[in-house]
């Protein structure tokens, strides 16, 4: 029996106390689920980024939009595309912004069109992104003739105006609706984050670790995406937000081109509409002035959010915080 609880005991002392720091430390439950430890790193990265007052104001922005967009439905107080009404009316009681020259609710068609701005504007600026990680980080790392010729059309792309590229294209494959536009900005959107991210992966080609991933047998595109990668995501969230900034300037310019879909209601067919109709003539200046300040105020709120993604990416901006 003594014996046992000596053994017992020297295995106690043996494996450490937890408060001791020369102990062996137990990995804990957080340690060893993949989903904690990233929703761990999510959550301090979005502390960083709401520490800085400007990206604060960002988000907040961008959520109010982003929420009455999705409770357009809720929130509008009639069709959006429900002629009932008189035409041309200024701002009233029952129609807060006035209605258009059909008859139609101008709140209710700002409400509805945030729908389609936020969702062309986010969606076009995701595929811009992953093109522009797949070809920069790709191209940075693997040194190659197709990676020459992969610079060759990076460069090309950048070369040429994306503005009149943009007008051309959708001029082409005019009435083909939201997808036509979300493909026409992705096209002209996607060179300048991959030259970006090309340049950061040279950077990180030669530092210790990604020389040890390739010393120890992993494959390219695993050292890109579980080396590089991670190291370069808050510029990747950079980009995003950049892309779907101008994605959002875009799709309103074409819209306001008449490159788009007019019979869809959007913040970019409500100018269109306005600017057909002479709105500032009959004075409503509302159908004019609230569907621009909303895409305005979408692109601000994306712009102000990257402040708060630069301090990510930067440790002195948090070391000078400090």
């Amino acid at each position: 029996m003594t014996n046992s609880i000596v053994s017992t005991g020297m295995q106690t002392s043996a494996q450490g106390d937890g408060n001791d720091p020369q102990g062996p430390q137990v990995p804990t439950a957080r340690d060893q689920n993949p989903v904690l430890r990233a929703l761990e790193v999510i959550g301090k990265g979005f502390k960083t980024v709401w520490e800085v007052p400007k990206a604060r104001f960002g988000l907040v922005l961008l959520a109010l939009i982003v929420l009455s967009a999705l409770f357009a439905p809720w929130l509008s107080p009639y069709d959006p595309k429900a002629g009932d009404f008189e035409a041309s009316i200024g701002p009233s009681a029952q129609h807060w912004l006035g209605t258009t020259s059909n008859g139609q609710d101008v709140l209710s068609q700002l409400l509805w069109g945030g729908r389609v701005s936020v969702m062309v504007a986010m969606v076009s600026g995701l595929l811009s992104t992953c093109i522009a990680v797949l070809v920069g980080l790709s191209w940075g790392y693997i040194r190659s003739f197709a990676g020459e010729f992969v610079g060759f059309i990076v460069n090309l792309f950048l070369v040429i105006p994306s503005l009149p590229l943009m007008i051309i294209i959708a001029a082409y494959l005019q009435n083909g609706g939201m997808g036509v536009i979300i493909l026409v900005i992705v096209l002209t959107g996607w060179a300048w984050g991959s030259r970006v991210l090309r340049s950061q992966t040279q950077s990180l080609r030669s530092r210790d670790f990604v020389t040890a991933a390739a010393f120890s047998g992993d494959s390219s595109w695993r050292i890109i995406f579980h080396e590089i990668f991670p190291n370069m995501l808050s510029l990747i969230i950079n980009n995003f937000f950049g892309a779907a900034t101008s994605g959002a300037l875009s799709e309103a310019g074409l819209e306001f081109l008449g490159l788009g879909d007019s019979t869809t209601v959007s913040w970019g067919t409500m100018l269109y509409w306005a600017q057909n109709n002479n709105v500032i003539l009959t004075g409503q200046w509302a159908l004019l002035l609230a569907p621009g300040l909303m895409v305005a105020l979408l692109a601000v709120s994306m712009t102000f959010i990257n402040f708060g993604v630069d301090r990510l990416s930067n440790p002195r901006l948090r070391e000078g915080k400090a």
